[in-house]
């Protein structure tokens, strides 16, 4: 028995030994602040983070790689306590939330598929393709529901998911999981930024209306009698609804689906509804807003781009300011339309709406005379957006002859040419000088600047040699020798430090590489300034190696840019200025200014926050070739309704009146009862599909 027990007590005294030696060999420190962390996440290890569990998210946030709020299963009592930890302050996060892309279910559908027993969405996509009427449906399995965990799923009677956006963390599983893309997380920013891609489940009349309205959706609720949620959705792209559900052209109306049987769906009409039905209130239906990111941008022009770029800038999260020339903004939505089509009380009604949401107007400043945009960045501001509008603007407020330099050392074509011949004109030239185009008017830009002292005159134009449109014929002997010439090449920067530009930067559109010309002076052969966002240049001393991604110290010169606005894939190569997608003089349509400002607002996000621009690769354009229908079954044919003319016997002048009294000529609208009809005529089209009558 001795013996035993000394052999035991020697096997434990080993033992231990071999345990502490293995403690000091094989131990590893654990950072307490990694610990604490860890203890006060929830433990779901849900992967919504990003991170593979609780603990690599404690580890990244101590080592600064995750925000102290980048848990979305955890409150902000978590997000407090871990701050409190790491000894910083908590800033906002936009919430996101899962959102079923397609409520047309495999329980409406008119061909059913049986999945021999295969219960998973993924398995079923990828060995029956799980297709149906609606194309792109949802596969109405579930496997979303499983995937995720917090009980915010679940699995509807039409056999969709539907979400409780309260349990929602906007942790991503089921997005993921979803091998149709049928469900996708959601948020402000990601609706305001976004561009619709071929994968997208875009309706004609969508892909058709400028700003990319979801005009579907907004009749869908219409038909539900949910008005204030239809006026929600049009105010995702929209922000003059009133104004544009009275002047636009509904280009909308010409690709819809119900042309192929009858007449098209009074789409602008509806949308005219809900906005009176807005305007009948006492509170305005305003959309979603970011919280605020405390990013200050500045918007030069107050007219429908700017104040657009300002109000998407402003439901991003960032303040915006916009400084108008004149003493009202609303530019040639006041001055250029007849009062019986658009009163003022309804362009003041959407402009209240705009400025409602935390736009600032400072009205009788001229960017370029008062203040410029190098002294915009010293006053604070991160981003500004050039939406000054073209030369025929100008005309309408009597300063055709009053050129402007919207940036240092920018001018118009024409301004350079006429003031060759008005001396009252007065244009500053440096001695470096680019003309951005072509055209008849060249020779005389050419001699006008040479005239003005300029030495070295750089021409970029977008044609090759052969095909440009470049007579130099008219020029002076002098003019000759200062001329050189970069051919099929477009300019995509503008360059400068403190009140002068610098430099421009080009693109070949053949190789896609860059170049810089040194220029201070630019003259853009077009009607109107570009559409440029610019910021301040991130290290003013980019050419020492030694300070590179240093904080500039407070004497630098301050150096700025201007990036042209993203585009859209065109065969004839997009990049650069006076491409065929941009504007050279004026929009055609308000529309259209709109869905410009909503790109500059994207712009300057991305920008100011170092982000890529969309991957233009699969973005729907109007050259995309997607397949469609040519023929509708089972629709039964209905005409379509139109506004009443409210006709007074006396005078014979049509009018409605609105909550403000004032006359609204044109029709009295559509009553409630006509608008629920006429929203029964959409047939809720999908990208290739169309659904049978009867299903909602």
């Amino acid at each position: 028995m001795i013996q035993s027990i000394l052999m035991m007590g020697g096997l434990g005294v080993v033992i231990g030994t071999a345990l502490v030696i293995a403690s000091k060999a094989f131990y590893v420190y654990e950072d307490p602040k990694v610990v604490a962390i860890d203890d006060a996440l929830p433990g779901a290890n849900c992967g919504g983070c990003g991170l593979p569990g609780c603990t690599a998210n404690a580890q990244a946030i101590v080592e600064g790689k995750a925000s102290v709020n980048s848990c979305v299963a955890a409150g902000d009592d978590v997000a407090q306590a871990i701050a409190a930890i790491m000894g910083v302050s908590v800033s906002d996060k936009e919430p996101e939330f899962a959102k079923p892309g397609c409520y047309y279910g495999n329980a409406d559908a008119d061909l059913h598929y049986t999945y021999q027993g295969v219960r998973d969405c993924r398995a079923a996509a990828m060995l029956l393709g799980g297709m149906k009427v609606c194309r792109i449906g949802c596969l109405g399995l579930g496997t979303c529901v499983t995937a995720c965990k917090f009980n915010a799923l679940s699995m509807g009677p039409d056999g969709l998911p539907k979400v409780n956006q309260e349990n929602c963390t906007g942790c991503g599983a089921c997005e993921k999981i979803c091998p149709k893309n049928i469900i996708r997380l959601t948020s402000v920013t990601r609706r305001i930024m976004r561009e619709y891609t071929v994968a997208d489940c875009t309706t004609p009349c969508q892909r058709a209306c400028p700003s990319g309205i979801d005009i579907k959706e907004y009749i869908r609720l219409i038909r539900e009698g949910d008005y204030a949620g239809s006026l929600s959705v049009i105010k995702e792209r929209m922000p003059f609804p009133t104004v544009i559900s009275r002047i636009c052209p509904a280009l909308c109306e010409f690709d819809c689906r119900r042309l192929i049987e009858d007449e098209t769906v009074a789409i602008n009409g509806l949308k005219r509804f809900v906005c009176d039905y807005e305007m009948t209130l006492d509170q305005r239906i305003q959309p979603y807003k970011a919280p605020a990111t405390e990013k200050q941008v500045a918007v030069i022009g107050g007219g429908v781009e700017g104040l657009s770029a300002a109000y998407f800038a402003a439901r991003l999260g960032h303040a915006p300011t916009v400084f108008e020339t004149t003493g009202q903004v609303g530019g040639l939505l006041r001055k250029a339309i007849a009062r019986q089509r658009l009163s003022m009380d309804i362009l003041d009604w959407d402009i209240q709406g705009i400025q409602d949401l935390g736009v600032t107007v400072k009205t009788g400043v001229c960017v370029g005379v008062d203040t410029t945009i190098p002294d915009l960045f010293r006053q604070g501001f991160d981003a500004v957006f050039a939406a000054t509008g073209g030369w025929d603007s100008r005309m309408s407020r009597n300063q055709a002859d009053q050129p402007v330099p919207v940036f240092p050392g920018g001018m118009l074509l024409i301004d350079l040419v006429r003031a060759g011949h008005d001396k009252n004109i007065q244009i500053n030239c440096g001695k470096q000088a680019v003309i951005a185009g072509e055209g008849r008017h060249l020779a005389a830009a050419v001699n006008a600047l040479v005239e003005k002292g300029v030495k070295k005159i750089s021409i970029v134009y977008r044609h090759t040699q052969e095909d440009a449109d470049v007579d130099l014929s008219g020029l002076d002997a002098a003019a000759k020798d200062a001329v050189g010439f970069f051919c099929n090449a477009g300019i995509t920067k503008v360059i400068g430090e403190e009140d002068t530009l610098v430099a421009v930067e080009a693109t070949d559109l053949s190789s896609g590489q860059t170049f810089r010309i040194a220029a201070d002076t630019l003259v853009i052969g077009a009607g109107r300034f570009p559409e440029l966002v610019f910021i301040p240049a991130v290290d003013t001393r980019a050419d020492d190696p030694d300070a590179a991604g240093e904080t500039p110290a407070s004497d630098a010169v301050l150096a700025w840019e201007g990036v042209e606005l993203p585009k859209k894939p065109d065969s004839r190569s997009p990049e650069g200025l006076l491409s065929a997608q941009d504007v050279i003089s004026e929009y055609p349509a308000a529309v259209s200014a709109i869905n410009g400002g909503r790109k500059a607002a994207a712009a300057m996000h991305n920008l100011m926050y170092g982000l890529p621009f969309a991957d233009p690769a699969k973005m729907v354009t109007p050259r995309t070739k997607l397949q469609d229908v040519s023929v509708l079954h089972q629709v039964e044919p209905s005409p379509k309704n139109v506004f009443d003319m409210a006709i007074q016997k006396n005078d014979q002048t049509a009018h409605i009146r609105q909550t403000s009294g004032q006359p609204d000529a044109g029709s009295t609208g559509f009553s409630e009862k006509i608008a629920r009809i006429e929203a029964d005529r959409c047939l809720q089209c999908g990208l290739i599909c169309y659904e049978k009558n009867g299903v909602s």
